[in-house]
């Protein structure tokens, strides 16, 4: 099967998979189908994966997690069931399927038990199912589980029109809450306000302090109630002028490079809660919260009340294109690789 290994830490955007000993992608043509490990344990054809700023992170030997090396990068997924267990009886060959793994989806063929794969609806887009786990399920896990936003309250969302920026938005819609959403360029800003976003700002081109002050005012509104944060560094401090007496802060990543500083005697006078949100920990300490969450997500994609939108769509070989687009911060929601069957591949298994 074709696999995309990750033989040394480096930067994957600077060259194509193969191209020389200096990458540190290598695409196998020949790599071996993973075999079924329990009597529950199902096969997967791998039809979308998406890329999230964790996996770079991980290329890049940066990320919290290191997995010896080699490995084969990639967490959420979507796909066919190809072959099944002797137990199996959630699922049969022929289902659509989608999950998230600590590792190995960048690659035609999956294995994961079936208590870990969630039936794709009928009538969902196979693709976006693949994109769903990790940036909607962090942001439902952030704001449902933990922030429990609600109707009234007033979310704002830096890096809005990232992969989780973007689903952090609609889940503030769903949810009922005043969302003002921050990005940089116009693109970006026009793309959120036809989602119907409460407020944007381009932080090209507007001070967010002063523009969020600016529509709280109009919408008599005394300040914010959940901040969003994938992006860290100045921002955060910038945006905390603005939090409520009461406020959550959802600290979700730091895509400036920055780790900030979030001041505890300030927290302390002004009542914060400050939230951790490392999503993939949930799957140790807290697996049913991530099951009960995504079940709702795709519930909710099945009714339309949030849509996966698909900003660039590339292959394996092309696997330094899709990190780029993303490293210069092209994306405008979720970058996916699609894997199609043009080989005819067929596990002899």
């Amino acid at each position: 099967m074709e696999a995309l290994l990750c033989k040394k830490v480096g930067d994957p955007t600077l060259l194509p998979p193969n191209s020389s000993e200096s990458s540190p992608l290598v695409l196998s043509t020949s790599h071996p189908i993973p075999e079924l490990n329990s009597p529950t344990a199902v096969r997967v054809r791998v039809r979308a994966t998406s890329l999230n700023y964790a996996n770079y992170l991980q290329i890049l030997g940066k990320y919290q997690e290191k997995p010896p090396l080699p490995f084969i990068p990639g967490s959420d997924y979507s796909g066919i069931v190809e072959s099944i267990g002797p137990n199996v009886s959630k699922f049969k060959i022929g289902d659509p399927v989608c999950s998230f793994a600590a590792l190995g989806t960048f690659a035609q063929f999956i294995v994961a038990d079936e208590t870990e794969l969630f039936r794709v609806p009928d009538g969902c887009d196979l693709v976006a199912a693949g994109a769903l786990p990790v940036a909607y399920g962090t942001s439902h896990v952030a704001l449902v589980h933990r922030a429990r936003l609600s109707s009234g309250q007033v979310l704002l969302v830096l890096g809005a029109a990232g992969g989780v920026g973007l689903s952090a938005v609609q889940i503030g819609k769903v949810c009922g809450a005043t969302v003002i959403a921050v990005a940089r360029g116009a693109e970006k800003a026009q793309f959120l306000k036809s989602l119907g976003v409460d407020h944007v700002i381009d932080l090209s081109r507007t001070n967010v302090t002063e523009s969020v002050k600016g529509f709280l005012k109009t919408r008599k509104l005394k300040g914010v109630d959940v901040l969003y944060d994938p992006v860290g560094g100045k921002l955060t401090k910038e945006t905390m002028k603005l939090l409520n007496w009461g406020a959550q802060i959802l600290v979700i990543g730091f895509a400036s490079g920055e780790v900030p500083v979030i001041p505890a005697n300030i927290a302390l006078v002004k009542n914060w809660t400050i939230h951790g949100l490392y999503w993939g920990s949930y799957k140790i300490h807290r697996p049913g919260v991530l099951e009960d969450s995504l079940k709702e997500l795709l519930s909710w994609l099945m009714r339309g009340l949030i849509t996966v939108h698909i900003s660039h769509t590339y292959s394996l070989p092309e696997a330094n294109l899709a990190f780029s687009v993303m490293k210069d911060r092209k994306v405008v929601g979720k970058v996916m690789i699609t894997l199609d069957d043009h080989k005819n591949v067929r596990s002899k298994l």
